[in-house]
């Protein structure tokens, strides 16, 4: 095989100048989905493809497919791919490096005049952070038979805005139906979003799945009151029996093992006010677990906390189930793919599950799948001060190349 190697710096200037578009206090990124910065950039990713002489196609919910022929066009495109909307204080490289990576492969391909058997697309799929439109991962669930196209369509964010007036608004609602689209096969690279990495110092993670998730939105409403008139006994505090939910969310994680995490990562107090009784919460809950009857095991204990502490506290409760995202188990082919190619690029790597959900979990679904990790300085993700260095984007892109290039000569062996 032709020795294919990546241009680290110029990779490295690509994720910094992405990051100009939403760039925020700290270094980080604040790119919701579908806002004007959104826009800039998938501008910006469209001008860089089609200079490399890529077609841009664009789906019914705004997944953006750039194909580089092959030799064999009878051949489905193996695609390399992630997500470029970010945390509003997300980082430089959270789903940009897997999009981002992608791009400098096909400079370098170009720079050395390969061309493969089977086209090459890079995908940036739509809305994976589910911060502005829940859930997370809304459309390459879309693509993967999932969600309906409407559903998607349906979202509204924070202010009632719907998914497909944002869509249409930016000029990103396309013409082709999502899932109509054909993929042999889609390799992720993305950063750990984690401490196992680091911890280990491992320079590649060889992905093998993605643990299942369940969230909840949960409503419990009690009756404000005066604080000072108030006598404690007669009290129906919806924030009483809230903390005592986010505390039972600990203790179910901790009770189902190692691999059992869960959290509640939001809460609205009503009417939030210093001398009034909090008459109304509402919060979210994320369960996840490697194993599916684990999972759902910690769920069906969450109910039953959910039920023992309102009826304690005299609450109404409404409980929304919002994501259900089974454990999933990438393709064993690509799997040892990844890792012939760390190993051809003289790196250390090691196996590990994905604690977090990405695009690639749905992806498998439909086609075979896998991601390549690279660490995160302290595992810290979804923040402005998460970093990675040139080195490990480097050794993360040079494996994810030559995965690449050996998966597409399997298909003609």
């Amino acid at each position: 095989m032709q020795n294919l190697t990546i241009n680290a710096g110029r990779l490295w200037d690509s994720i910094h100048e992405t990051a100009r578009f939403g760039a925020c206090d700290g270094g980080g990124v604040d790119r919701l989905t579908l806002t004007d910065e959104d826009k800039r950039v998938r501008d910006w990713f469209c001008d860089t493809v089609e200079a490399l002489g890529c077609t841009v196609t664009v789906d019914e919910v705004g997944n953006m497919f750039a194909h580089r022929p092959g030799k064999r066009d009878d051949l489905d495109p193996i695609a390399i791919g992630s997500h470029l909307d970010t945390q509003p204080t997300g980082g430089k490289f959270d789903g940009i490096l897997g999009v981002l990576a992608g791009i400098e492969i096909l400079r370098t391909l170009d720079e050395a005049g390969y061309i493969t058997n089977a086209p090459l697309e890079i995908v940036n799929w739509t809305n994976e952070e589910g911060t502005r439109f829940s859930p997370a991962m809304l459309c390459s669930g879309v693509f993967a038979g999932v969600f309906p196209p409407d559903y998607a369509w349906s979202r509204t964010d924070r202010d009632g805005i719907r998914f497909d007036d944002a869509l249409d608004r930016i000029g990103y609602r396309g013409t082709e139906k999502a899932g109509g689209h054909r993929l042999g096969a889609m390799f992720e690279l993305h950063i750990e979003q984690g401490p196992i990495l680091e911890a280990e110092n491992c320079t590649i993670g060889v992905v093998t799945g993605v643990q299942g998730a369940r969230w909840y939105d949960v409503r419990l409403a009690g009756s404000t009151g005066h604080t000072g008139a108030t006598p404690m006994r007669l009290r129906r505090d919806a924030l009483v029996g809230a903390s005592e939910l986010v505390l039972a969310v600990q203790r179910i994680a901790q009770d189902h093992g190692p691999e059992a995490v869960a959290s509640v990562g939001r809460i609205d107090v009503a009417p939030n006010s210093r001398n009034v009784v909090p008459g109304e919460v509402s919060l979210s809950v994320d369960l996840r677990h490697p194993d599916d009857a684990t999972l759902a095991r910690m769920a069906e204990s969450f109910e039953a906390e959910l039920g023992r502490i309102a009826d304690h506290h005299g609450l109404e409760r409404d409980l929304t189930p919002v994501w259900d995202s089974p454990a999933v188990r990438f393709a064993p082919e690509l799997i040892a793919r990844v890792e012939a190619g760390a190993e051809q690029a003289g790196l250390r790597h090691r196996r590990l599950v994905s604690g977090a959900g990405h695009d690639a979990a749905y992806i498998a679904r439909v086609t075979p799948t896998t991601m390549v990790f690279v660490p995160c300085l302290g595992g810290v993700s979804h923040n402005v001060a998460e970093s990675t260095t040139l080195d490990e984007c480097r050794a993360g892109a040079q494996t994810l190349l030559n995965a690449v290039i050996a998966h597409d000569n399997s298909l003609i062996d």
